[in-house]
């Protein structure tokens, strides 16, 4: 039972397949016996009568066209046409007549005397198309279209095609539908844009909403452009006429406006001076419609000219002063002005190639190329928003680096502040009770027995680091670099050798220096050897296996640079911003007291240091201070 089921549909498929072929067959055959449509006629004017008159009309009254030119053009008196054609004998079933381009704002489709089809606008706009099924029975008839308008243009300027109607009608819908799906996806673009709007700062919000603006306005041009809207909705066609031009009279200024905002920033008052003369153009351009429109169109004429023959020159005019003023900033190294310039040069180039195709060919050409440069236009603009928001995002990043290395900073100075005033007012009063106390117990010491005077050293040791820790901290808070002299910085470093190479072979460990004898700076010589023994010091108890330091030092961007590298266990990066900071340190018994001298001297002395370490890999220690010529 299974098998024969499955034999079946094997049969049904295959016969299926069959009959499909031998359909596309017949279809071939009837359309290569189907004879084209090889010419048409037109006749100016309405004789009386109606269609009987024009039925009667002779034949020197007709004027033949081929099939695919244009009609000749209308004569200035004339504002009715008729238009007859002749079709085929043989007409299969299912058959249809279209015409994708005739210049009317009324129109009458006949078949014989029989009226199939009738479109009338009473709004300025006289690009239609038509599309009427034809069947068997019209075989050998006479095709009539009426032709009636108040503008400069009538006749048929396409093809008049034969074909299927199923076949003709998606020619039809899916012509313009690429056009109004890309109106609407701007649209949507403009509706999300304008309502992220609200959620950026003052800054970034005009140039926002100035591309808003700008696919709000090309989505209305590019769904209120194809003809397919005013076919199809008759009614509404007023409205799609009125709204391209305001979109088209807003689109101009918002994109000069927009260039002066990212790129001229008041540097050009041409490009300002013409921005302002586009939008008093506008404003008259919008008046002069609304004026038009509540006279019943009584001035179209002059609106036509104003709204497209002297609007296409300032247009012109406008690409040209951008693109001139792109291509100087690109010549400036603007990063944003070469991608501006890529997709604003592809908008006038196909823009103007458009105007040039329009006004050559009588105004009767259709404009189609300028949708790929505004396609292409809006990416740039998207692509240079993102940039700038980007770029923003970086700054703001930087701006919350800097700031919280200011707030460091100050609390870090308000710490020393804190302890300079401290210091300098306790120091002294503690030291002399110290210098009392250790005197008294080296008397003591002297007359006691062997295990008191353990104990008193021990006391006396601490009183010695008591008092280190106390002339620290006078150096930190009064440092004593009246008398500054030129260091040659070779002679300090090599004068420090006999105390800090001794130190480094006792822990294991060895220095190397390489320092030019012609580097010169001015400072406090015992004070400079502090701070570069404080650092080596840190660097030696550092010491790994091998310890090793390299001492180094040259001449930059008149300032001395002194490096010293250790091979240590390095420091945290947490650890490496707390560096100088009072009660600071990574040592086990460190009072932060030897850093925050050192600090407080390469400050005096108009210097700056700076760390670099990994853990485990090494410590490097960065001092640089402003170079002096000795004569």
């Amino acid at each position: 039972m299974k098998r024969i089921s499955r034999e079946l549909w094997k049969t049904m498929l295959i016969m299926i397949i069959c009959c499909g072929f031998m359909s596309s067959n017949a279809y071939a055959e009837e359309k290569a016996d189907l004879k084209a449509i090889p010419e048409w006629s037109i006749m100016w004017g309405d004789p009386p009568g109606g269609l009987e008159g024009v039925i009667a009309a002779s034949s020197n009254h007709w004027i033949k066209v081929n099939n695919g030119e244009s009609s000749p053009e209308k004569p200035e008196e004339v504002s009715s046409a008729w238009i007859k054609l002749q079709l085929p004998t043989h007409i299969p079933m299912d058959y249809g007549i279209y015409i994708e381009g005739i210049h009317t704002q009324n129109l009458w489709v006949y078949i014989g005397d029989r009226l199939v089809r009738e479109i009338k606008f009473d709004f300025p706009y006289d690009s239609q198309r038509s599309l009427f099924p034809i069947s068997s029975e019209d075989g050998g008839k006479v095709v009539y279209l009426k032709l009636e308008t108040s503008m400069d243009r009538l006749g048929i300027n396409s093809a008049i095609k034969l074909d299927q109607y199923v076949a003709l009608t998606r020619t039809f819908i899916l012509q313009d539908l690429p056009d109004i799906i890309l109106g609407c996806a701007f649209l949507f673009m403009a509706a999300i844009m304008l309502i992220g709007s609200i959620f950026l700062k003052k800054g970034q919000l005009t140039s926002w909403v100035l591309v808003s603006v700008l696919n709000l306005t090309i989505g209305i041009i590019f769904i209120t452009y194809p003809a397919f809207m005013y076919a199809n909705f008759t009614n509404y066609g007023n409205l799609f006429s009125a709204l391209f031009d305001v979109s088209l009279a807003i689109f101009l200024p918002a994109l000069t406006y927009f260039f002066e905002k990212i790129f001229n920033d008041g540097k050009y008052n041409l490009i300002r001076w013409f921005r302002k003369f586009q939008v008093l153009y506008s404003i008259f351009s919008i008046t002069f419609m609304l004026i038009n429109q509540l006279n019943d169109y009584r001035f179209n004429k002059a609106y036509f000219f104003a709204s497209v023959t002297v609007l296409g020159f300032i247009m012109i005019s406008q690409f040209i002063l951008i693109i001139g003023l792109s291509i100087i900033l690109v010549l400036r190294g603007n990063k944003e002005a070469v991608i501006f310039s890529s997709g604003f040069a592809l908008l006038a180039f196909m823009s103007t190639l458009d105007l040039i195709y329009f006004y050559a060919s009588s105004q009767e050409y259709r404009f189609s190329l300028w949708k790929w440069g505004v396609v292409g236009f809006i990416i740039a603009l998207i692509v240079i928003l993102g940039r700038r928001f980007a770029i923003n995002q970086e700054e703001m990043i930087n701006y919350s680096k800097e700031l919280e290395f200011y707030n460091h900073q100050l609390q870090l100075s308000e710490k020393m502040e804190i302890i300079s005033s401290l210091a300098a007012s306790v120091a002294h009063e503690v030291r002399n009770p110290l210098q009392v106390t250790r005197g008294f117990l080296q008397l003591v010491a002297a007359r006691t027995d062997d295990k008191n005077k353990e104990y008193m050293g021990i006391a006396i040791e601490e009183l010695d680091r008591a008092s280190v820790i106390i002339t620290d901290f006078l150096t930190f808070a009064k440092p004593q670099l009246d008398d500054l002299v030129d260091l040659n910085v070779s002679k300090e470093i090599s004068q420090i050798e006999g105390i800090i190479v001794p130190l480094a072979t006792l822990h294991g460990g060895r220095i190397t220096v390489s320092v030019p004898n012609d580097l010169h700076i001015q400072g406090n010589s015992s004070k400079l050897k502090q701070v570069l023994i404080n650092i080596i010091k840190n660097s030696i108890e550092a010491f790994q296996v091998d310890g090793q330091i390299h001492i180094w030092a040259y001449h930059k961007n008149d300032e001395v640079y002194i490096h010293i590298k250790d091979n240590g266990e390095g420091i945290e990066p947490a650890q490496l911003i707390k560096l100088g900071e009072p009660y600071y340190s990574t040592k086990t018994k460190g009072t932060g007291l030897g850093l925050m001298v050192t600090f407080r001297i390469i400050e005096i002395m108009k210097g700056h240091i700076e760390f670099k370490s990994q853990r485990y890999i090494g410590t490097e220690v960065i001092i640089h201070f402003p170079s002096i010529t000795v004569k």
